[in-house]
């Protein structure tokens, strides 16, 4: 931390003492009309700073004092050179330029180029030119930051917020209520519990911008309720460029301290276990309890002994990347690549609390207290991250893309548990689960773009393949208890299959998916077909078939006979009390499977879509676009029931989806939009199996609900934009979205609140407000710090209301706030940025406002996540052409993360709600190098 800072002030007071700066304005217009030129490019020669031209032509550009060469420049406009330009503190230089025509002199040139589409100025552009209202961030504005993953990316952007460090939720409304789509293709589920795709497993070094669609059109999915998130991986090569970056990273109350691991495996380190946690090869595909009873093979003996995590020193993370940028050409195709490497090691102790209450007491105010527990989780983790993406201009009208993600996450991961429960007389325990997850994702897309009828028409072709894999093999959970409060702590067992005791589990998940989309686009205006307001009509599919197939087996270990088992084995460590030599039919351990038909089911989904679409202007201020998508898809599963009932769901749903969109431009500079759309929300896979998963760390067991049915939206947008220059926005917006049949997350009607299910209510609405700003302050100031300063403030004010029904409207308040939904969202940032010093800083801040993070029932009153407020520092330094140093600190506040009790269920979280869990994670510190060949 003090390193950290003392860098910071050597940095910036380096950049404003050595580097005085002046100002360099003026006005770029036509010589012979004497209009303004709106985009031209000012930069100084042989430098990378530069600015554009405002809709009047103005443009100010931030100068080191000296003598400076500058060029102006702009399509079919000579090139104006002006020399000798002096810069001085204090009185800015003035430099208004004439540019001369040059449509003779371009008779007969092509111009072939690749659009740069991750800059600040190309996302504002996107945003300006779109039918929709979108918000953006750009791989430009992704470097300046310290964010390591996609997930950390997209809270920067205007109504966004992250869930469990992984999921996005758009304007309040739950991770579920998102569709994403990378490079144009839908990606599959990546959790085996969630509608949610994980955004953690995108590193930022791949990411070439993110766009969040927040209104329908018939070009786009029509499944969202939030918005529909676009991820574009780098694909643009603009020389030939290889790059070596090593960062490692220090955090607090983790790095150099004792850390618990479970045992590794050799691959463990590229995210993968190599077999070693397998089931043993001779277990039977099932196993019945009777057979367990010393007639047959002690099969508990065949498993490894490995329920005592090893103690190790948590060193400090390290991260490497590598990246390849190559053109080159065979005969007259040429051809671009860039490609990726990503290898991380990372570790983190969070600390924290896990309670659990009974029934709220009216009279006392209070709720009993079941158990209190505090917690350490001991998680360390690998990733590995291979883009590899190609594109080959066939022709200056042809060109194939070829894009390929893949991302291996493995995480290692113990629970050490010590408390009280206290509905067995105040019981002290320690309790302890090791668990190993690795996630492989791939995903790869080949494209096509082809120009026609003299580029007054488009065709887009995509095929592509997604492959996800989710492993946990040999989840160990395990409770110990101190009943004679002596300090010994013997081995909790059930005579049944227990879900807490003793217990190993197996999962595995895989789905595959392969798709296929088209879509033609043709311009009508025949003077300028590429015009961005030309008159256009688009036709369209997309069709998709995904797999899935899910497998989960859990065995527990119970004495052989009760009659004769020896008890000592209770009292010996954990490291000893399970190994191969206590399984025996008199005095040892027997082992029980869970042979419930519904861990199993195999999942089915065939969606088709078509579209049709248009978009012209109706005058020269107002444009409107819009048309209808028809989407059928089929929702099919094949699991059995507890009873041995099979189910096998079908559920085809036609849906007829119409939008449309309006935009006025006020002046240049200003514009209205409008948009109303209907979407749907469909089950996810896992939502609808009714399939059990404990999770042991938050003490939930989750499982699907058959009966679940599609949700309808209804969504109506409004937005000003503002652009004061090409580099700077000022937006308000409001919206209002009204759900029938919504799917929520909520507790079942049990006793304790252990148990967790989805559900459809009657109806719910939401509303908002957000707004943004992008502001340079490089004309507020003659100061050159302050005129290096950029402003990025986003912000949206929610309400939501959910009409339950009647089976949970008799559980809890017949109304209350949507899951998931922040009433408000905070994200702010400071960026500093210096060319000539080669040095940024940025200061970047987030809130959120509390959400339910489960809605309660009668029972089980509503669990809320609380606000935190979070500040991230970040510097970086350029060393001459080739190193870059780059310093920061994550979450510098480190304040908790809170879920809270509604305990009286009134939607108020106060003094007297009860902490469901509560953690930390720790400051995150982080020192890098990079190397540019």
């Amino acid at each position: 931390m003090r390193f950290i800072l003392i860098l910071l002030t050597f940095f910036t007071a380096t950049g404003t003492s050595v580097a005085q700066q002046g100002t360099l304005k003026g006005k770029v217009t036509d010589k012979a009309t004497g209009e303004a030129i709106i985009g031209a490019v000012v930069f100084v020669k042989g430098t990378g700073k530069g600015t554009s031209t405002d809709y009047e032509g103005n443009y100010t550009l931030g100068l080191a004092t000296g003598i400076h060469n500058v060029t102006v420049t702009f399509l079919s406009y000579k090139p104006s050179e002006n020399t000798g330009i002096t810069i001085t503190p204090g009185q800015p230089a003035i430099l208004n330029v004439q540019l001369e025509d040059n449509s003779t002199e371009l008779q007969g040139v092509e111009i072939i180029a690749t659009r740069q589409t991750n800059t600040e100025l190309a996302v504002l552009q996107t945003i300006r030119n779109s039918e929709v209202v979108v918000s953006g961030v750009s791989g430009e504005q992704i470097v300046k930051s310290m964010d390591r993953d996609a997930a950390e990316t997209v809270k920067r952007i205007p109504g966004v917020t992250i869930l469990n460090d992984k999921y996005v939720v758009i304007r309040g409304m739950n991770q579920r209520y998102n569709t994403v789509l990378l490079n144009n293709a839908l990606t599959p589920s990546t959790e085996p519990d969630q509608k949610a795709f994980s955004f953690d497993v995108l590193p930022t070094s791949v990411i070439d911008r993110i766009m969040i669609y927040k209104n329908g059109s018939p070009e786009l999915p029509g499944e969202f309720g939030g918005g529909i998130v676009k991820i574009n991986t780098k694909n643009v090569v603009d020389e030939n460029k290889t790059t070596i970056g090593v960062s490692g990273s220090f955090r607090v109350g983790t790095t150099f301290q004792n850390f618990l691991s479970d045992t590794k495996s050799s691959t463990d380190f590229l995210g993968f276990d190599n077999g070693m946690r397998a089931i043993p090869a001779a277990i039977p595909a099932h196993i019945s309890g009777n057979a367990m009873q010393g007639e047959q093979q002690p099969y508990g003996s065949l498993f490894k002994n490995s329920w005592a995590p090893k103690s190790l020193t948590a060193l400090p993370d390290l991260r490497i990347a590598a990246g390849i940028n190559r053109m080159f050409a065979v005969e007259s195709i040429k051809f671009s690549t860039v490609s990726a490497l990503s290898l991380s090691n990372t570790q983190t102790i969070t600390e924290g609390t896990r309670n659990g209450y009974g029934a709220y007491d009216t009279n006392t105010g209070t709720s009993a207290a079941q158990f209190r527990y505090n917690d350490k989780i001991y998680a360390g983790s690998a990733r590995v991250g291979v883009v590899s993406n190609w594109s080959a201009r066939l022709s200056n009208n042809h060109k194939l893309e070829f894009r390929n993600l893949f991302n291996q996450l493995g995480t290692n991961e113990v629970l050490y548990r010590e408390g009280i429960d206290f509905t067995n007389d105040a019981q002290r325990q320690r309790n302890y689960s090791l668990r190993y997850e690795s996630r492989s994702i791939y995903t790869g897309q080949l494209q096509g773009t082809h120009e026609l009828n003299n580029a007054n028409t488009t065709l887009t072709w995509t095929g592509g393949y997604n492959y996800t894999w989710r492993n946990e093999p040999d989840y160990r959970r395990l409770r110990t208890a101190d009943d004679e409060n002596d300090g010994q702590y013997r081995i909790m067992y059930q005579p049944i299959v227990s879900l807490q005791d003793a217990g190993r589990f197996y999962a595995d998940l895989q789905e595959q998916g392969v798709m296929a989309n088209a879509q033609v686009e043709h311009r009508f205006a025949a003077t300028d077909s590429t015009a961005e307001n030309a008159p256009k009509i688009r036709v369209g599919f997309y069709a998709e078939r995904k797999n899935r197939d899910y497998t989960s087996r859990f065995f527990t270990f119970s004495p052989a006979n009760n009659d004769t088992f020896d008890k000592s084995l209770e009292l010996l460590p954990i490291g000893e009390v399970f190994a191969p030599e206590h399984f025996n039919a008199s005095t040892g351990w027997k082992l029980l499977e869970d042979n419930n038909p519904q861990n199993n089911y195999k999942a089915y989904n065939t969606y088709l879509a078509g579209f049709i679409s248009g978009a012209t202007p109706i005058t020269a201020n107002l444009s409107v676009s819009g048309g209808v998508r028809v989407e059928h898809n089929n929702q099919e599963l094949k699991t059995v029931t507890f009873d041995g009932t099979p189910i096998n769901r079908s559920n085809p749903v036609l849906s007829i989806l119409p939008s449309a969109n309006i935009t006025y431009t006020l002046t240049p500079r200003a514009m209205l939009r409008t948009g109303a759309s209907i979407s749907v929300n469909r089950p996810e896979f896992r939502e609808i199996a009714p399939a059990p998963y404990f999770d042991f760390t938050n003490l939930l067991e989750v499982t699907g609900n058959p009966t679940l049915q599609v949700a309808t939206i209804y969504n109506g947008d409004l937005r000003y934009e503002f652009y004061p220059n090409p580099t700077e926005l000022l937006s308000i917006g409001a919206f209002y979205k009204h759900f029938s049949k919504p799917i929520e997350t909520v507790f079942e009607n049990t006793s304790g609140g252990r148990s967790i299910t989805f559900a459809n209510a009657r109806n719910a609405y939401s509303y908002g407000l957000e707004a943004e700003v992008r502001k340079s302050l490089l004309d507020v100031s003659e100061n050159s710090f302050i005129q290096n300063l950029t402003l990025v403030l986003n912000a949206a004010l929610v309400q939501s209301e959910v009409e339950l029904t009647p089976e949970y409207a008799s559980f809890q308040p017949g109304k209350r706030p949507m899951v998931g939904q922040s009433p408000y969202v905070v994200n702010t940032g400071i960026y500093y940025q210096n060319d000539d010093r080669q040095l940024q800083f940025n200061v970047l801040y987030n809130i959120i406002g509390k959400r339910i993070f489960a809605a309660g029932t009668f029972r089980n009153p509503s669990v809320y996540e609380m606000p935190r407020h979070q500040v991230d520092l970040s510097v970086t330094k350029g060393i001459g052409k080739h190193l870059e140093l780059k310093a920061g600190i994550q979450d510098l506040l480190n304040q908790k993360t809170r879920l809270v009790r509604d305990s009286d269920s009134n939607d108020k979280i106060t003094s007297g709600d009860d902490a469901f869990r509560e953690f930390n994670k720790g400051q995150y510190s982080t020192l890098g190098i990079t190397y540019k060949f």
